[in-house]
């Protein structure tokens, strides 16, 4: 494993954590409350979920690449 693929894996691990917490973010008391009067949940909670599918599909797209150039 060179550092490249480190570094894909640790973005790929970091995105999932943050769709985790986002979509228990959408789910909270708060954002609930937020969703009664706007009709969206709250800003960190889509926030969350927004970064953690770039972090997602980066680390996705640098695995894919990197295994593929070295093979």
């Amino acid at each position: 494993m060179n550092i490249n693929q480190i570094i894909s894996i640790a973005l790929l691990i970091g995105g999932i954590v943050l769709l985790v917490f986002g979509i228990s973010a959408v789910d909270s008391f708060s954002s609930d409350v937020s969703r009664f009067f706007t009709g969206t949940p709250t800003d960190r909670s889509v926030w969350l979920i927004i970064l953690g599918t770039v972090l997602c599909v980066a680390g996705l797209a640098g695995t894919f690449f990197t295994s593929r150039r070295h093979t």
